[in-house]
């Protein structure tokens, strides 16, 4: 997370915006938010979650700074891909920012490309790791990272949309295992559903500086290009998502909401989980929420939401956890793994 944190209370006088920390709160269930500087990207980001993802999965995670980075640094030689999921790259089209990150660890023999599946970028990342470690049998580990700077992208005159985001990354390492994805014994991703609904994608989009809408020789800019979202819009379409994910993992796999150890969802907005946690009649302790502490981090709520959990103890091998994704394009998804 960036250093700097950021209450509601903070930013309603800092920004000058006509709400209250009791407002946003009761609308959205988000109490503060992790803001980077003018300098730090996206990038910056998700090259400080990969140091520490890989650290963890080489066993140095207590280790003092200089042995821990050192433990990472020789984990990232063994890399074959590294993907990024982030709907805010350090430069629009190239090079990726996962090429950055490449570059800053030294992992010369991963391959490494961004995913733009704005807040299901994590989910559909699992999938296509999966994938890339199925077809070549030499192709055994593989770096994930959410990584976002959305506020660098939030427009601070919309009242709406300015208290949801938070900027984030989180990393997860994964390896190929010879342990079933069914029946017995089974560990990892044991499977994945992935829908878009591109007929939505004006509801939640950037609408200044592709080529659909690019700037122009000469052009006065009034604001810096901003995520634009259509609020009811997308709410409806995330609750719908979260259910449609959910039930269709569930049924895929043959689980009640008994055999489910937790279902982490992407920390939109509490009121999204809230409502189609009841049209689910799933438990509320089943859902793990830290919306409060970090607001809407996009492609990197999910794996944020897995290391808090990991690092306080809250998982232990065989748990079930299912994740669900849901944003711009429109985008949504979810995954089954065993822990």
């Amino acid at each position: 997370m960036p250093a700097r944190r950021l209450t509601n209370d903070e930013l309603v006088a800092e920004k000058g915006i006509d709400t209250t920390d009791e407002w946003i709160r009761s609308h959205t269930g988000i109490g503060s938010r992790y803001i980077t500087d003018d300098e730090t990207t996206s990038g910056d980001l998700a090259f400080e979650a990969a140091k520490n993802a890989l650290a963890m999965a080489a066993g140095f995670a207590e280790a003092g700074g200089a042995e821990r980075e050192a433990a990472a640094f020789e984990l990232a030689q063994t890399l074959d891909a590294i993907i990024i999921a982030t709907a805010f790259p350090d430069y629009i089209g190239c090079p990726s920012t996962a090429c950055i990150v490449q570059h800053k660890l030294g992992a010369r023999k991963a391959l490494a490309f961004d995913v733009t599946a704005g807040c299901t970028g994590f989910a559909y990342g699992l999938e296509i790791a999966a994938g890339i470690m199925g077809i070549r049998e030499a192709r055994k580990r593989v770096l994930l990272i959410g990584a976002e700077t959305l506020t660098k992208i939030t427009n601070w005159e919309d009242r709406s949309s300015c208290i949801l985001f938070g900027d984030g990354a989180g990393a997860v390492v994964l390896e190929k295992t010879d342990a079933p994805c069914a029946g017995e014994g089974r560990r990892g991703l044991v499977n994945s559903v992935l829908f878009a609904d591109g007929g939505g994608g004006e509801s939640l989009l950037i609408k200044k500086g592709g080529g659909r809408n690019p700037y122009k020789a000469g052009e006065v800019v009034d604001i810096p290009p901003h995520l634009y979202m259509n609020g009811q819009e997308v709410y409806n379409f995330a609750v719908k998502a979260v259910v449609e994910t959910v039930d269709t993992l569930m049924k895929a796999e043959g689980l009640s909401a008994e055999d489910i150890s937790v279902i982490i969802p992407h920390q939109a907005n509490a009121r999204i989980v809230q409502a189609a946690r009841k049209r689910l009649h799933i438990p509320e302790e089943k859902f793990y929420l830290n919306i409060e502490e970090y607001a809407n981090t996009s492609a990197a709520s999910i794996p944020i939401a897995l290391d808090e959990m990991n690092r306080g103890g809250l998982l232990k091998k065989g748990d079930l956890l299912l994740t669900v994704g849901f944003g711009a394009g429109l985008t949504y998804g979810g995954n089954a793994i065993v822990w």
